[in-house]
Order: structure tokens, then sequence, then C-alpha cells
């Protein structure tokens, strides 16, 4: 069974902790994972998103974006740390500047 298919549902604020800003949490009620504003995120999770269960704990920067039929805009995040890849749903708040600027990277 893919544990990626029963995420834990954690939507709180937080402080960035790389551009420093005050992030509210997710304007629909789903999992906030990244900072709407820099679009980095933390790499927290190990199995399941949600879990906050990875003690990598580094920064997870965004490199690129593909749109997908079923899920939409996602990030591609990569951790600058451990190199761990994955993909982030975006968020209607999230600087779309940025998102368009990520469409033309190489991932």
């Amino acid at each position: 069974m893919d544990k990626r298919k029963n995420p834990i549902t954690i939507n709180e604020g937080f402080k960035c902790l790389k551009c420093k800003m005050d992030v509210k949490p997710h304007p629909e009620g789903s999992c906030r994972n990244h900072c709407p504003y820099c679009l980095f995120s933390l790499h927290v999770d190990l199995d399941v998103p949600g879990d906050r269960l990875s003690e990598c704990q580094g920064f997870m920067k965004p490199i690129g974006m593909e749109i997908n039929k079923k899920k939409g805009v996602r990030i591609i995040h990569m951790c600058q740390k451990c190199g761990l890849k994955n993909f982030n749903r975006s968020a209607p708040d999230d600087n779309w500047d940025l998102i368009c600027e990520l469409s033309r990277m190489p991932h």
C-alpha cells in the first residue's frame, strides 16, 4: 500500500525560515507545505505528507513546476541537504510570478 495516499492534514501557519515572512494556514484548508512568498519548503516529512518524521530538515528549493491533469499546478522541490525531489500542489495564494519563472527552468 502506498503510504503517500494517506497524508496527515496539518494546516498551520509558520514563519518562513528562508524569507522570514509570516505564513498563514492554507486558505482552502489543505496542508500548508511551502511558503507562498518564496515557494521554499522544509524537508520535514519522511514517509507520509504531514508525518513530520524526517531528520533531514533541509531547505526544499523550488526547482521547477509541472501541470498535472488530476492535481493541477505542482511545484517541484529539491532538498538542498539530501537531494530528495518531491512535488507539492500549488496554493491559491502562492506567488504566481515565481511559479511562472519556474515553468522556464529545466528540472
